[in-house]
């Protein structure tokens, strides 16, 4: 019987971890776009 082979699982786990904080980081993103304004405001400037 073959011994498993637990660095491909654990780097498995690693991707799919990766996988899905880019997708909620790329869902969060386009959240924020929605309902930010068109054209941003511009800065103050101190004189």
């Amino acid at each position: 019987m073959p011994k498993p082979n637990y660095s491909y699982e654990k780097r498995q786990r690693e991707l799919e971890k990766k996988r899905k904080k880019e997708e909620k980081a790329a869902q969060k993103k386009a959240a924020g776009q929605q309902s930010a304004p068109a054209v941003p405001e511009p800065e103050p400037t101190q004189s």
